[in-house]
């Protein structure tokens, strides 16, 4: 019950205006927004998420574990790209999602906690996601 509560509410509620805010480019501190690859339709898939860059690594924690509709994506084709902010502007990069099925949701939150300036959110999975986008020097 909860969890269709909560899925509710982020689909019609949450999700859409933060969804509309990084697509034009405005600069959430917190956000990121990850795009999946359909399981079913193929079509690109687009699900604001906590920003959690770390060095070359975004970490993701499922709030809704393996239920997640984007969680359920990566594991058809791990192959994602993040819309990440640098300064004021948003960035998208390539790279490869790895579930992490036998990781502890709750440390792993803990640890983020650490390793972030905010984390929010109850947890149950986790995956990381590196970035594979050729870095270019002038």
């Amino acid at each position: 019950m909860k969890h269709r509560i909560v899925h509710t509410l982020q689909k019609y509620f949450l999700n859409p205006p933060i969804k509309l805010a990084l697509a034009a480019g405005l600069p959430l501190p917190g956000y990121a927004l990850l795009e999946t690859k359909g399981r079913k339709t193929g079509k690109p898939r687009r699900t604001p998420v906590g920003d959690g860059r770390i060095g070359n690594q975004f970490w993701l924690v499922a709030e809704h574990g393996m239920k997640a509709g984007y969680v359920r994506n990566i594991e058809r084709d791990p192959h994602v790209r993040m819309k990440l902010r640098e300064g004021l502007k948003y960035h998208w990069h390539t790279g490869a999602a790895h579930l992490l099925s036998h990781d502890d949701p709750r440390e792993r939150q803990r640890w983020l906690a650490t390793h972030l300036p905010s984390s929010a959110g109850e947890c149950k999975g986790s995956a990381p996601f590196r970035d594979t986008t050729p870095e270019y020097s002038n």
